[in-house]
């Protein structure tokens, strides 16, 4: 009778940690979707991944969230987070440059090409690990500064995210409104990065 008692345990407890992970998960391309509204005026994707990941990481915590305190957290992220949007776009342009310089045979080219491209990759997880830190408050300069050791620190977790911007661009590639909702699960992911971060840094 125990066994049995004990077996019934088990998988009151295993249909309980797949309820939350499928929930998680549902929370994250729902996640996805909001993200992609708040980053439709184009220099606000920042602040929009930020309210992201803040978003997922109340839920995991279950404290109250939903899409007004997500709004909320976009007005609050925005108000620097622009700037870092804007600097994004302007990343982006001297890459496509450095590219140009590649396909026009110029010198050095592949080689300053290639740079470029791990340089861009670098600031797209920096911002990424930045955003999935973000608070109401926090200076967007501090957080992509501390992002940015992180960033070389960690080299696996910043691969991990750079792997799931690969998947994004790819989705959106095949088919465009798949890359919608795997934009949560890239915040998510984030939040994950730095917690391992956070526990290893925190380990004796």
């Amino acid at each position: 009778m125990s066994g049995s008692r004990a077996a019934a345990r088990r998988r009151a407890v295993e249909e309980t940690r797949f309820q939350e992970r499928f929930g998680l998960f549902a929370e994250a391309l729902l996640t996805g979707v909001w993200i992609a509204l708040a980053a439709l005026p184009l220099v606000t994707y920042p602040a929009a991944f930020a309210a992201g990941a803040r978003h997922l990481r109340r839920h995991l915590s279950h404290q109250p969230s939903g899409f007004r305190q997500f709004a909320a957290d976009v007005r609050a992220a925005v108000r620097r987070g622009w700037l870092v949007g804007v600097g994004g776009w302007v990343a982006c342009g001297l890459i496509r440059v450095d590219l140009s310089a590649v396909r026009s045979g110029l010198p050095g080219g592949p080689l300053v090409g290639a740079a470029g491209v791990l340089a861009l990759c670098g600031a797209v997880v920096a911002g990424l690990r930045a955003a999935a830190v973000w608070e109401p408050g926090a200076s967007w300069r501090a957080l992509l500064a501390a992002a940015g050791r992180r960033t070389v620190l960690d080299p696996a977790g910043s691969f991990l995210l750079v792997g799931g911007v690969a998947v994004v661009a790819v989705s959106a590639w095949a088919v465009l409104p798949l890359a919608v909702p795997v934009l949560g699960a890239v915040a998510a992911g984030a939040i994950a990065v730095e917690e391992r971060y956070g526990r290893r840094a925190d380990a004796p």
